[in-house]
């Protein structure tokens, strides 16, 4: 009687691999399969995105008023970003604006997501949909009830008045020291609540066996915090600075509507500097030289802030 030794070896079917053969990946590898179902979204990226972004660049070697035949002019459109105090002034903006729409809403979005995690408090649904809801507002509408805050009529200015510091008061988006900043502020209150949606969701995926070993070690609040759930949050982070930091240098429709860069040029910005060459001057070569510029300054400051934050908190 033949031994199961004597039997011929089994063959895969054909197209199939078995475990462990190098036809087949290991585990947890990547399998080109999966670009096949990644390819529409990549396509749609492709044509709205990566397309428009290449062709702007190009335009800003043109020198074009978008009717006529553009002129090639190289790398002068670049040359005049560099050299205009008002673009520099622009982007200088941005810079300012990076502190009021990210770094402000990740500090106090952390504090909220650490208190509110620790603290047993009823309807808490209710609160966080709440501080959340300016994200689902559109920025238009909030540009028009915040510009109506602002007025020197206001109700910021009643309100320094009733409480005694009517001296306080201002003209906001009419002064060149506090209109920047108070558009700032407006970034503040609307991005805090993303960041704090993130922490939360980002705190309750963190063991709770490391907050108990903490304890037992004698962790107060504050060390927890520094030792368990800032390192545990490492990922959220890095995506609320991105977020924000990207609607701190696009930012457009709120300065567009609540000072329309003014006064003078103390809230201009990138974007509004593009629209403005783009639609209203009729130079699209150096609207498209500013917005390449603003996007590779994005790139960079996202890699940037990925590298960093990974560095900080491994």
């Amino acid at each position: 009687m033949p031994s199961s030794l004597d039997r011929p070896p089994v063959s895969p079917p054909p197209g199939r691999a078995i475990r462990g053969s190098p036809d087949l990946p290991p585990p947890g590898a990547p399998r080109r399969i999966g670009y096949v179902y990644v390819l529409p979204a990549l396509l749609v990226y492709g044509t709205f995105a990566v397309v428009p972004l290449l062709h702007a660049g190009w335009l800003s070697f043109f020198s074009w008023d978008g009717v006529s035949a553009p002129t090639w002019v190289g790398a002068e459109n670049y040359q005049q970003l560099v050299a205009d105090p008002q673009l520099q002034g622009a982007f200088l903006h941005s810079l300012v604006l990076i502190v009021f729409y990210s770094l402000l809403p990740v500090a106090i979005g952390l504090l909220l997501a650490a208190s509110l995690s620790r603290l047993p408090i009823r309807g808490l649904t209710v609160f966080r949909t709440i501080l959340f809801l300016p994200q689902v507002i559109p920025m238009v509408a909030l540009a028009v009830v915040w510009r109506l805050i602002y007025a020197p009529d206001g109700p910021l200015n009643q309100i320094l008045g009733t409480l005694g510091l009517g001296s306080l008061g201002h003209p906001w988006l009419g002064d060149f020291v506090w209109a920047l900043p108070a558009i700032g502020a407006v970034g503040t209150w609307v991005m805090y609540g993303l960041a704090m949606v993130l922490f939360l969701a980002g705190i309750q995926k963190i063991p709770s066996s490391l907050y108990d070993a903490a304890r037992v070690d004698g962790a107060g609040p504050l060390r927890e915090f520094f030792a368990v759930t800032l390192p545990g949050l490492r990922n959220e982070i890095v995506v609320a600075l991105v977020l924000t930091m990207v609607a701190a240098l696009r930012n457009f429709d709120l300065v567009y509507v609540m000072t329309r860069g003014g006064p003078g040029n103390a809230t201009d910005v990138p974007a509004l500097e593009v629209y403005i060459r783009a639609f209203q001057v009729g130079d699209v070569g150096s609207a498209a030289a500013v917005g390449t510029t603003l996007a590779v300054i994005i790139f960079a400051l996202v890699i940037v802030v990925q590298r960093l934050v990974e560095e900080r908190l491994t």
